[in-house]
């Protein structure tokens, strides 16, 4: 007597319902990354005075890493 108790979720990733919905959250997506984009550019513009002792700026964004994937709740995600 064996009982299975392991339950299969869809992964929703792999359903896009229609092109128009991907097209949303592409959408989305580039408009979320756009605005926390300009949030960092604000942030450092407001403390763009500030120096170290030997004249460096005290904060500075660090560049960028490679293109990696993210898993999330609804599927996996490229993030730049």
């Amino acid at each position: 007597m064996s009982q299975d108790n392991i339950i299969s979720f869809k992964n929703p990733a792999s359903e896009v319902p229609d092109l128009l919905t991907e097209i949303a959250r592409q959408g989305a997506r580039d408009m979320l990354a756009k605005a926390i984009e300009l949030e960092v550019q604000d942030f450092l513009g407001d403390f763009e005075s500030l120096t170290t002792d030997d004249g460096r700026k005290r904060i500075v964004h660090n560049g960028y890493l490679p293109e990696r994937e993210i898993q999330t709740g609804i599927g996996p995600h490229f993030r730049k």
